[in-house]
């Protein structure tokens, strides 16, 4: 089964119905589905109220059990705590992130994401460059995200591999491993999501370093396409899962592990598995 961990509802066009069927046609048993941008993109789409995004996302998903519905908030907003209450009545399964004028760190921000993990809800936050026409890339270097340490609980993931940061999103990764020798009263993970990102060009190479390094990875990689929900393109789609799969074949990752990747590890950052991993913890000269 395939999971797409990385789709986005960006206007409020489209049939839901042709949706499921592109899925369906790419391959894709269901995604993790994100709601309309909050007012700070207006440029992407037209502002709405927090209800209204919300109201919309819930029709998108039906009754339809592999779509999981995610808000996107922005912590900066006066009322971000109560959105997060008012998301989580609503049935949503966790929360998209992008630090487009703020750092991770912001106590503002860090405020919203401890309500969040409080609720036992997981965050996907973009990471990378940000191609949004403005200078805003700083705010999503890989290592601003060491500031989630300080959040018990927290389930969090790092989109696009943090391209074109990728070795630095792989040495923040080491370091929340790392973390558990020194605090494991915290329990705060961090994920990777797959979505590009890494143009085709470097997708070996990244795809190698990740797997390679030696860190305890192959539970906490997640399969996304970034894809919009109005028009999931299909051949795309299907292009980087054969282009993944030719790289992973000369990695020789076992099918354990290719199943973790396209759904099981998207399950376990949702909190919907009741998976048991153990986890290496990495120390020094390790």
């Amino acid at each position: 089964m395939i999971l797409d961990g990385h789709v986005h509802l960006l206007d409020e066009r489209g049939d839901r119905d042709g949706f499921l069927r592109r899925l369906c046609e790419a391959g894709v048993s269901g995604c993790l589905l994100i709601s309309l941008p909050p007012a700070v993109f207006s440029d992407v789409c037209q502002p709405r109220t927090h209800r209204a995004r919300l109201e919309h996302l819930s029709l998108w998903k039906g009754d339809n059990e592999r779509i999981f519905p995610f808000y996107w908030i922005d912590p900066m907003e006066s009322d971000a705590v109560e959105q997060v209450e008012t998301a989580v009545d609503c049935g949503v399964e966790g929360f998209k992130v992008t630090c487009s004028r703020f750092y991770p760190g912001d106590p503002k921000a860090i405020e919203v994401f401890r309500s969040i993990a409080e609720c036992n809800k997981p965050i996907l936050f973009h990471s990378g460059i940000l191609w949004d026409g403005r200078s805003s890339s700083r705010f999503n270097h890989p290592e601003n995200f060491e500031d989630l340490l300080e959040i018990p609980r927290l389930r969090f993931c790092l989109a696009h591999v943090g391209w074109p940061w990728c070795d630095e999103l792989i040495a923040v990764y080491g370091k929340f491993l790392n973390a558990y020798a020194y605090r494991p009263e915290l329990s705060v993970e961090m994920f990777v999501d797959l979505s590009p990102g890494t143009p085709a060009v470097y997708r070996r190479e990244v795809l190698m370093k990740l797997f390679g390094v030696g860190y305890d990875v192959q539970n906490n990689v997640i399969f996304g396409s970034d894809c919009r929900a109005s028009d999931y393109n299909v051949n795309w789609v299907r292009q980087w899962i054969n282009r993944d799969n030719a790289i992973y074949d000369d990695l020789q990752i076992e099918k354990g592990i290719l199943d973790r990747i396209y759904s099981a590890n998207l399950l376990r950052f949702l909190g919907l598995s009741s998976d048991d991993v153990p986890r290496k913890i990495l120390r020094i000269g390790e």
